[in-house]
């Protein structure tokens, strides 16, 4: 084990005590156990989810191999969504009981939801010219989409341009609780308004015969975002911890550890 692992206090073992630990020092040894795990399993997922969509699925019927990048956009899609929910419900505690971890996770998540968004708009406009015959229509979806992005990008140069972490932590916790008014009309607006965007469902126009691959790819691929999103939170909050701690007792001992390593 390396000496600057062995130097950190002790912590529960394990995922579960993982998410369930609400102390920075607790959470840092966690992580780096994990994030090398993590990141794997988004390589061999998102390298299954590629070999499934590019080579063995069936290209639908009225779009061709067009449809193939339904591999990427979607899962995009769904972290974009899935990581600014996940950003409201930590700012909760960040406001109400100022807890010390929760915002760190947050902001740790909010480069990633932002990647995913802006991967979700370049991938639909790479489907929708072929489809559309243009890169980008002012549909309800794709600017719902783009707001959300912008709300990302807000976000993290307000952590950027607030030197006080604390103020800085309430000030994002509370755009995101604002901006999350904005996923609920993202993920329902093809039904709300009348949209280019094509209603939900990942295999529509696929053969029959290709639904289960279509929809085991996209689902591998979404799993694969999912534990990259995870790996590479917990690594930048890694870092964040080390800059907030710097003064503990614990990160001294660690910069010790490292220095006879």
């Amino acid at each position: 084990m390396p000496s600057h692992v062995r130097a950190l206090p002790p912590a529960s073992p394990g995922i579960t005590g993982l998410w369930r630990t609400t102390r920075p020092r607790d959470f840092f040894r966690q992580a780096h156990r994990l994030v090398p795990w993590f990141a794997l399993s988004a390589a061999i997922l998102a390298l299954a989810a590629l070999a499934l969509g590019l080579g063995i699925a069936a290209p639908a019927v009225d779009q061709g191999d067009a449809f193939r990048i339904v591999f990427l956009h979607v899962p995009a899609a769904w972290m974009s969504l899935a990581i600014f929910v996940a950003m409201a419900l930590l700012s909760l505690p960040t406001l109400t009981h100022r807890q010390r971890l929760s915002p760190i996770l947050a902001s740790a998540l909010a480069p990633t939801g932002a990647l995913f968004a802006f991967l979700a708009l370049w991938t639909g406009a790479l489907w929708g010219r072929p489809t559309w015959g243009s890169w980008w229509v002012w549909d309800a979806r794709l600017s719902s989409e783009l707001l959300l992005f912008l709300f990302y990008l807000a976000i993290v140069g307000l952590q950027m341009a607030i030197e006080d972490p604390r103020r800085a932590d309430r000030a994002s916790a509370v755009l995101t609780l604002i901006g999350v008014v904005n996923v609920p009309v993202v993920y329902f607006s093809v039904q709300w308004w009348s949209t280019l965007h094509q209603g939900t469902g990942i295999a529509l126009n696929v053969p029959e015969a290709g639904v289960a691959v279509s929809t085991l790819g996209t689902s591998l691929m979404a799993l694969a975002f999912a534990a990259y999103t995870v790996a590479a939170a917990m690594a930048r909050a890694e870092n964040t911890i080390l800059e907030r701690e710097r003064r503990s007792n614990w990160v001294n001992d660690l910069r010790n550890a490292n220095a006879l390593g």
